[in-house]
């Protein structure tokens, strides 16, 4: 028998941990172990997507003077009347996108000159493979030796593929879909709308397909449409949870190309420049989009153009998976009406007051009397602006999120076995290397059998922390592997860590000993999987500044990472009453703790003490009229060192006097 290891750092998405209101976890594709990359294509596919800021108008203004910043070498720009050359290198053409909105917005506005510090709003562009940095820097780049105004764009601005897909009914499917998995789902006549704040009391921000036969409108208040529709059946709105699986779609349709980022509050745009052939081209890649999100229960509305504008346009206001092509992008766009542009209610307003009213009619008429018409409008609410953007002329590349690292190791065995147990050592050992070059710990860990009879068998196991001691990590799989059936036998055997989080190295003590924390947190491991993880707590921190609500015990397994509430030193005793036991007070003082009290049945008289520090009541979950509490560290008469407070000061609302409670004891 031979094994062949393999330890690849998986291009697929993880996991994201389950947020509050989210819907239940979507389903991904299978992950495969990762074949290796050749050399020669790891640069160009490795490199930082640009990005690109536009600039005030403000800015745009002094780009009608003489520019004097770096140009191709041989290459000169004609802005408005003036020419300008000066030598450069490494920038080619990709500097003709922004000199013709530059000089078609400045019009017959007056001429400056720019100075050698940049304009505040000046544009900051990050070249593609070039140094990080660039992106953050204070350097206005302007592009020279663009062509006129009413130029085509290049051919390299219009030969990607970009695909926007509108969810058009996100909100409400992602409810629709949760309470279907809890089996609460309404019925389909049943008026259903979410409801989020407004100005003036509940709003309606979306609503099932009964709502709008009944004549249910978003945006409209949610009384006005109870009058409409005295049924109508209310659900608050989740933002938070919408946009926590909006994310994980995003992550998800990463199976049709590797670029893709959300598009707003309900769209998603990918970049499938290259991809689209793979899947039998354009209009059958957009097939396939709209049946695996209709497969999930999300509505959508797909569609793929040259860019980012035109696709967002074609998608929201276009015909069904529309597909436009660089000779056919001008002929599908000009009907769209202008707010397939995503300018603002007043901006579309404004035009349609003067006669403007689908792309077409913008297109028809000057650059220079709109420029001059909507001089001070914000540079994304400019249409010139977002009509550069549909046509190509002003680049808008489409920046991708992060991707979680996935970290996975494979053995393929040359004839089938019964027992993986003796694999488990060399894989543990290969997946916590590639955690280590990574700089990640696994909190969660899969191990999968693939049987000779096609089926598949896993094992789960999870950590305290982040961990990567291969044998740590393979001692929790010792009571699991008799779950497996071995059937006819296996052929292949991977370990993933389905849940990872950065890891720092931690200095061990300086007399060779281990850190006390991960050794804790080895025996929590260890009885959580002997036990079950349910029967495992632990302390866990909680966001309250009351000693008693501070902490509190939580599944071992199921906390977040150490570190995310910071901790703040203060005095505390070692101990805790869960109730605080109140003592009887026979000598006060006016201020300070009292002489003299009575606790247990025994006289106690205070030697030496320290305070107060007042600590007020929490009044976002505290009833009205909680008192402020004193706190003192206290030192008695045979050296018992307590921690007592009172709940009250003299004189305040309350007609009770103040009573004393004893909280804590040192030592």
């Amino acid at each position: 028998m031979t094994e062949e290891m393999h330890a690849r750092i998986l291009p697929f998405p993880a996991r994201p941990h389950a947020t509050a209101g989210a819907a239940a976890a979507l389903p991904l594709h299978m992950p495969h172990v990762s074949q290796t990359i050749p050399a020669a294509l790891q640069g160009p596919l490795l490199r930082p997507l640009s990005v690109i800021r536009l600039a005030q108008v403000q800015a745009i203004r002094a780009w009608a003077g003489a520019l004097e910043l770096d140009a191709p070498e041989g290459k000169a720009a004609q802005v408005g009347s003036r020419a300008v050359s000066r030598a450069g290198s490494g920038l080619g053409s990709r500097w003709s996108c922004l000199t013709d909105h530059a000089s078609s917005v400045a019009g017959a506005m007056p001429h400056h000159r720019m100075k050698d510090e940049p304009h505040p709003g000046s544009p900051v562009i990050a070249r593609r493979g070039g140094d990080p940095s660039a992106a953050g820097s204070d350097r206005a780049s302007v592009p020279v030796g663009g062509t006129a105004p009413d130029a085509p764009p290049s051919t390299q601005a219009r030969s990607r593929r970009i695909v926007s897909i509108h969810l058009t009914d996100f909100a409400m499917d992602r409810w629709l879909r949760s309470a279907a998995a809890r089996q609460d789902a309404p019925p389909d006549d049943l008026p259903v709308v979410l409801a989020t704040d407004g100005p003036h009391g509940p709003v309606v921000s979306a609503t099932n397909r009964a709502g709008r036969m009944a004549g249910v409108r978003c945006g409209l208040r949610v009384v006005d449409m109870r009058a409409l529709c005295p049924g109508l059946h209310v659900v608050p709105a989740d933002p938070d949870g919408d946009r926590a699986v909006l994310d994980r779609l995003v992550l998800w349709a990463r199976r049709w190309c590797p670029w893709t980022a959300p598009d707003g509050p309900d769209g998603i745009v990918m970049d499938a420049t290259g991809s689209d052939h793979l899947w039998g081209g354009p209009a059958e890649m957009l097939r396939a989009i709209e049946g695996s999100l209709g497969a999930l229960g999300f509505a959508s509305r797909p569609a793929m153009a040259p860019t980012r504008g035109a696709a967002w346009a074609l998608a929201r206001h276009g015909a069904v998976r529309a597909v436009a092509m660089p000779d056919t992008l001008a002929t599908l766009t000009a009907p769209l009406p202008v707010q397939a542009l995503r300018l603002d209610p007043a901006t579309v307003l404004l035009l349609q007051r003067l006669g403007l009213g689908t792309i077409g009619d913008i297109v028809a008429v000057p650059r220079g009397s709109l420029a001059r018409r909507f001089a001070d409008a914000p540079p994304m609410q400019h249409p010139l602006a977002r009509l550069d953007q549909l046509q190509g002329r002003l680049p808008e590349p489409v920046n991708a999120t992060y991707d979680p690292p996935r970290f996975a190791v494979q053995a393929r065995l040359a004839e089938p076995v019964q027992d993986p147990t003796p694999l488990l050592p060399d894989l543990c050992a290969a997946l916590c290397q590639a955690l280590a070059d990574a700089g990640h710990g696994a909190r969660r860990l899969t191990l999968t059998v693939y049987r000779t009879d096609a089926e598949v068998s896993t094992v789960t196991a999870a950590t305290a922390r982040a961990s990567r001691d291969p044998d740590h990590l393979r001692r929790l799989f010792d009571d699991r592997l008799t779950r497996i059936d071995p059937g006819f036998g296996f052929e292949l055997v991977t370990l993933a860590a389905a849940t990872s989080e950065p890891m720092t190295i931690g200095q061990t003590r300086l007399d060779g000993g281990t850190e006390g924390g991960a050794v804790l947190a080895q025996m929590v491991d260890r009885l959580s999987a002997r036990l079950g993880p349910q029967a495992i707590r632990t302390p866990a921190r909680r966001p309250s500044h009351i000693p008693e609500r501070s902490l509190g015990w939580a599944l071992a397994l199921s906390q977040a990472p150490r570190g995310t509430i910071p901790w703040t030193w203060m005095d505390r005793p070692l101990r805790l009453y869960d109730m605080p036991e109140e003592i009887f007070v026979l000598y006060a003082l006016p201020e300070g703790p009292p002489a003299q009290f009575r606790w247990r049945r025994v006289t106690c008289r205070i030697a030496r003490f320290a305070g107060p520090e007042r600590i007020a009541p929490e009044w976002w979950s505290d009833r009205p009229g909680t008192r402020l509490r004193d706190y003192y560290r206290i030192e008695d008469d045979v050296c018992r060192r307590l921690w007592i407070y009172r709940d009250g000061v003299y004189g305040d609302d309350h007609r009770d006097p103040p009573r004393w409670f004893v909280h804590g004891i040192y030592g």
